[in-house]
């Protein structure tokens, strides 16, 4: 299948477990990596086990290869021999009470629980996170380090275990959780009883991850429109082109300012942050909001613009693209940040593929993976986007790809402007009777979305009565932490908040 298409639930091929392995096993070695890999409540197998779903990427090809599998109560783990699966793993593991056998670090992902993770789920009230067992070192010089969950400043809870030696971190462990809101249930459940509450869904979409309003209410909309076969008009699609890119460029100029934050260059720490909120009050211009909630809606946008707003937004936009490059121009022409950034926190090719990482981390290894040009999806299928590798794997790449993806977005942008001035105002939605609209029964659909931090991947499936039963949502965070574990290992304890926000992973997204 290809990006936001639906497909009938009996294509998708059914295998045993066994075969299962060899196939995502010979995928990935072949170029393919693990989109999702996860248990599908309410579909079990033919012998009661827990129905399991993975969907493969094949980036080169463009397309996606979903298969279906069962589990029983315990079976050979995955992780072994596909590092890419481990938190895959651990999720149903916890969610399904499925055991994974040979999993090198069995450890729940949101509600944790000491020692093994047994045969069934955690039974209510859960245990609270990082309420478990750490990995430890021991020896002489060796000392623990705990940060978190409460950190310095307005920020999300998150638990870092490292275990160093004297400067030197050997090992980091990451224990989230905090931020556990149950979306995916409340997603199933509106939907499965005819609509109502339909009305909350857009709201979840918009919080899920909160600075990715516009990816994650994209990818959801994918869903909807494939299951529903609902077409997008094309002023809509350029609309929403601009919205995602307009929410990479504030937070990719933000991170800019951040990470020049965390080695005291202040005047490009000082111009990014003015320069990020420019960028979503140019959404809020679009809007009215500054996240862009309420903007990108099933079968369209929900909000048009005239020739003098648009206008309006160009200027805006070439002003602060003047700014925005001559304040990165600072950061990366100054030699004592180079030297910061340069070796810090390296992730090899290597290591980026066998973790499956999306996004700026895996392009900053040199891997050309981004859904706008593998699996290109809404106007990116006509105004077709560039990927912005580096191919170092250090603080430095991250930085700088960021550098090369605001550019590449500003070209993005000046086309969508452009191809607006020539659509006429208005047609910004789908014709027809309001959402929610039937749905084919026993239907399957992957949604893919490159969004700031990588790749999203919502999967929506349906039952026999035509009603949602199954919504998977996976967020690029939920791939990219362990890189971050990854990243830390033989560098110094006190370069952790430079590393830390080179990736600027989300802990909700994470925890949906």
């Amino acid at each position: 299948m290809t990006n936001a298409e639906s497909v009938a639930l009996g294509d998708v091929p059914v295998l045993d477990f066994e075969s299962l392995r060899n196939f995502l096993v010979g995928e990935t070695r072949g170029g393919g990596r693990l989109a999702t890999l996860c248990g599908m409540p309410g579909q079990a197998g033919p012998h009661g086990g827990l129905r399991i779903l993975a969907v493969v990427a094949r980036d080169g090809a463009g397309i996606l290869r979903p298969v279906l599998s069962e589990v029983g109560p315990r079976y050979p783990a995955l992780t072994p021999d596909l590092p890419q699966a481990h938190l895959f793993e651990r999720e149903m593991a916890e969610r399904f009470g499925v055991e994974p056998v040979g999993h090198p670090r069995p450890r729940p992902v949101r509600y944790t629980v000491p020692g093994s993770l047994g045969p069934k789920a955690p039974a209510k009230p859960r245990p609270l996170p990082a309420d478990t067992d750490f990995f430890r070192m021991s020896g002489e010089e060796v000392h623990e380090v705990a940060v978190g969950p409460i950190h310095a400043g307005i920020i999300e809870p998150g638990h870092f275990r490292f275990q160093c030696h004297g400067e030197t971190v050997f090992h980091l462990e990451i224990a989230l959780g905090y931020q556990h809101r149950g979306i995916e249930a409340a997603l199933t459940g509106p939907l499965s009883r005819g609509g109502r509450g339909f009305g909350r869904i857009p709201h979840f979409m918009a919080t899920a991850a909160g600075d990715t309003t516009v990816g994650h209410t994209l990818a959801w909309c994918g869903t909807v429109e494939s299951l529903t076969r609902t077409g997008v008009p094309e002023r809509a699609a350029a609309f929403r082109l601009i919205a995602l890119e307009l929410e990479r460029l504030a937070n990719h100029t933000g991170d800019l300012g951040a990470l020049a934050g965390d080695v005291a260059y202040l005047p490009t720490m000082s111009f990014c942050g003015r320069l990020r909120g420019d960028f979503l009050n140019m959404t809020a211009l679009l809007c009215g909001n500054r996240f862009g909630r309420g903007l990108v809606v099933p079968g369209g946008v929900g909000f048009d613009a005239d020739g003098a707003r648009l206008a309006e937004l160009r200027g805006r936009f070439e002003s602060t693209m003047r700014d925005v490059e001559g304040a990165a121009d600072l950061l990366f022409e100054t030699p004592s940040v180079r030297a910061r950034f340069e070796h810090t926190g390296a992730i090899t090719r290597e290591t980026a593929t066998a973790l499956g990482l999306v996004g700026p981390a895996t392009r900053a290894c040199g891997l050309a993976r981004d859904v706008r040009v593998d699996h290109p999806f809404g106007a990116y299928g006509r105004i077709r986007a560039r990927a912005s590798t580096w191919p170092s794997g250090d603080v430095f790449a991250r930085a700088n790809v960021r550098r090369l993806e605001i550019r590449e977005s500003a070209r993005l942008i000046r086309t969508g402007l452009d191809a607006l001035s020539t659509l006429p105002e208005g047609g910004i939605a789908a014709d027809g009777p309001p959402w929610p609209r039937p749905m084919p029964p026993d239907s399957l659909t992957v949604s893919l979305v490159e969004a700031w931090r990588g790749e999203i991947c919502h999967v929506a499936a349906t039952g026999p009565d035509g009603r949602l039963s199954f919504y998977k949502m996976t967020d690029p965070s939920f791939h990219n932490w362990e890189g971050l574990a990854m990243a830390l290992r033989g560098v110094a304890v006190s370069d952790f908040p430079l590393c830390n926000k080179s990736f600027n992973l989300s802990y909700c997204g994470h925890d949906l």
